[in-house]
């Protein structure tokens, strides 16, 4: 579609910074602009749908639990608002080491985006504006404003793109095509010409949702009961737990069946996908249920959870059945599901097609190369995910930010947090999918656990001025302690008396021959500090409000101390490539012996730094050698 205004009016007032989304990216970065002094306007097709969870109605879960809190720990809000609006909790892949557990909260949708709504409302320097905006002004390669549908030309330093899955979307169930967005929102259908005239590489990505089906037509009775944890535990290092303690509503667990797979399987030539109606790719590790079925074919069933959407709705979320199959279909499969047998469909499952960019066009900082001023966070970057959004939307407001403020960006690394990982894999490694952040996609998962993203990131997030002296002093506080505790508990002895012998019985631990360290008995699997309390007989007098964060970490450290180590080490090999840079004015066409594909590729996406330019594709580590003693003539 092309774009014609009738007529064209400059609004006079004065914007710094344009975010262009009030989704999860949009929200996160609006609000760091606008907190870090800039006069901000978000522009959203609908100012109903800020935050709007289209999809899946929690936040958190495998590493995104971690990306939810780095964002807290940074000063991001995303974290605070679930705390208000959850109704079940569950802290997951307990049984498993802590470098694993993540937190996963079920969400009131509409509850989370009212409040996150009031957030931006209330924020100072921060405008919402429902407008479609349909082309990015520049001269001279860099931004000067932003145009809307109506013809109204808003000036401004920078602009984030945080557009989600509107450009050009498309819903598809069976032979059913609408161009909406999500929900059956309005699509933006003209942006992407825009972008296209600036030279930005687009790609045509797809996702989709299960339908959203009738409670009172579920037999729970069927269905295994899923409940949240008996202590809650907060996302945000903001939130006190006490405060949070609350009545939870349940969530189920059935399965699908051969007969299920038996009508999908019937009816694949009427799935949108398999019929090459939908142009997009979709996401591999988040397949709809007819993929489920064709790729694991010796599978008999498949589980599916049944989640509640609201504490005012009746709606539930049929999580691990989205599907692009007709609607006759649907109703087919879904009641052959024990507890479904006469479900009623609120809203049919779909799949969704959206216009996104190639994320190798960014810098680290997530301003486009070639746009001066342009910035792009969350799933128009070629995510999944409202965690992984968000997360994008934060560092892309706060890189904006600091650009304005003529600071250097802040880059975060693989051996930092998963926000680093997530950002490093999005701008260096080539992608044809919607990126699904993993707890396997980071190296150093031991030192970046959820538990300790406040230790990790609350300086920096102090910093670049998003938080407080006085929570940055409580982080410091609580490092303090645990490092003391640490070495305190190294030097408590403790002798094998029977005392000792009959707790370590009573938590089925080796009894000891001889004396040993309160620290050693920790590092036993069996055993923790809370455990052996009682045998602590000089214990320090931890501060108030702390106590639990600090044994928490305590245990943590001592129990997995010499793994702790090793990653520590191998980190430290790791900043020698990261923190040897690249210039940007490089010639790589000069530096003799390198192999004709590694000289395109490094051309074509300038890495900073040299451990950058190992993860790219087609840079091989004799490549990496070259380039090492190219540079050191110029040290």
């Amino acid at each position: 579609m092309k774009y014609s205004a009738n007529s064209v009016w400059e609004n006079k007032d004065y914007y710094d910074v344009a975010v262009i989304g009030a989704g999860h990216a949009g929200c996160e970065a609006a609000l760091a602009c606008a907190r870090l002094g800039f006069e901000t306007i978000v522009f959203t097709v609908s100012i109903d749908s800020v935050a709007l969870m289209p999809c899946n109605p929690n936040i958190g879960g495998s590493s995104k639990g971690h990306l939810v809190r780095e964002l807290d720990a940074l000063g991001g809000e995303m974290g605070k608002v679930i705390d208000q609006t959850f109704i079940q909790s569950k802290m997951l892949n307990q049984s498993k080491g802590p470098a694993v557990h993540s937190l996963r909260a079920q969400a009131d949708k509409a509850w989370y985006s009212r409040t996150m709504r009031q957030v931006l409302e209330n924020q100072e320097r921060l405008e919402l504006k429902q407008a479609e905006v349909v082309e990015i002004l520049t001269e001279n390669g860099k931004v000067t404003g932003v145009q809307t549908y109506s013809g109204t030309i808003y000036r401004c330093k920078a602009v984030i793109l945080c557009t989600g899955t509107y450009l050009k979307s498309r819903c598809i169930y069976g032979d059913v095509s609408t161009n909406t967005g999500p929900n059956g929102l309005q699509a933006a259908n003209y942006l992407t010409d825009s972008l296209k005239k600036l030279g930005i590489k687009m790609y045509r990505f797809k996702t989709g949702t299960p339908a959203r089906i009738d409670k009172n037509t579920v037999d729970f009775s069927k269905m295994e009961e899923q409940f949240g944890d008996e202590r809650i535990v907060p996302f945000s290092f903001t939130t006190n737990p006490d405060d949070i303690q609350k009545d939870q509503v349940s969530c189920w667990l059935t399965y699908t069946n051969e007969k299920t797979h038996e009508i999908i399987r019937n009816n694949l030539d009427r799935s949108p996908l398999f019929s090459g109606m939908i142009e997009g790719t979709g996401p591999r590790y988040c397949p709809s249920i007819e993929d489920k079925v064709v790729k694991f074919a010796d599978k008999n069933r498949h589980q599916v959870f049944i989640e509640p959407e609201g504490l005012e709705t009746n709606e539930m979320y049929i999580g691990g059945m989205s599907s692009s199959l007709p609607e006759d279909v649907q109703y087919a499969m879904y009641r052959t599901v024990p507890g479904l047998e006469h479900v009623k469909i609120v809203r049919n499952a779909y799949a969704i097609e959206y216009d996104c960019i190639d994320a190798r066009q960014l810098k680290p900082t997530l301003e486009f190369k070639n746009v001066e001023g342009l910035f792009s966070g969350g799933q128009f970057n070629g995510s999944s995910g409202y965690e992984e959004a968000a997360a994008q939307g934060l560092m892309a407001g706060i890189n904006t930010a600091r650009k304005l403020q003529g600071k250097e960006g802040i880059i975060l690394d693989r051996s930092e947090a998963y926000i680093g990982v997530l950002i490093d894999d999005l701008v260096t490694k080539e992608s044809h999918e919607p990126y699904r952040m993993m707890t396997s996609r980071a190296e150093y998962r031991l030192l970046l656990r959820q538990d300790n993203a406040d230790q990790r990131l609350s300086r920096i997030g102090y910093e670049v001025g998003l938080i407080s002296e006085e929570r940055y002093k409580r982080v410091v506080d609580k490092m303090y302690w645990i490092e003391k505790e640490i070495e305190r508990l190294e030097h408590v002895n403790i002798g094998a008396n029977a005392e000792v012998q009959d707790i370590l019985k009573q938590y089925g631990s080796t009894p000891l021959n001889s004396g040993t360290t309160l620290a050693e008995l920790i590092r036993r699997p069996e055993l923790s500090y809370e455990k052996l309390e009682s045998l602590d007989k000089m214990h320090s007098e931890l501060p108030v409000g702390l106590k639990n964060e600090i044994l928490e970490q305590v245990n943590i450290n001592i129990k997995y101390d010499g793994y702790i180590k090793r990653q520590k080490k191998q980190v430290e090999q790791f900043k020698k490539l990261e923190n040897k840079k690249i210039p940007d004015n490089i010639d790589y066409d000069a530096v003799k012996s390198l192999r004709i594909e590694a000289v395109q590729k490094l051309k074509e996406y300038r890495p900073v730094s040299i451990g950058q330019a190992s993860r790219i594709s087609g840079v091989s580590p004799a490549d990496i050698s070259v380039l090492l003693v190219y540079l050191e003539q110029f040290r």
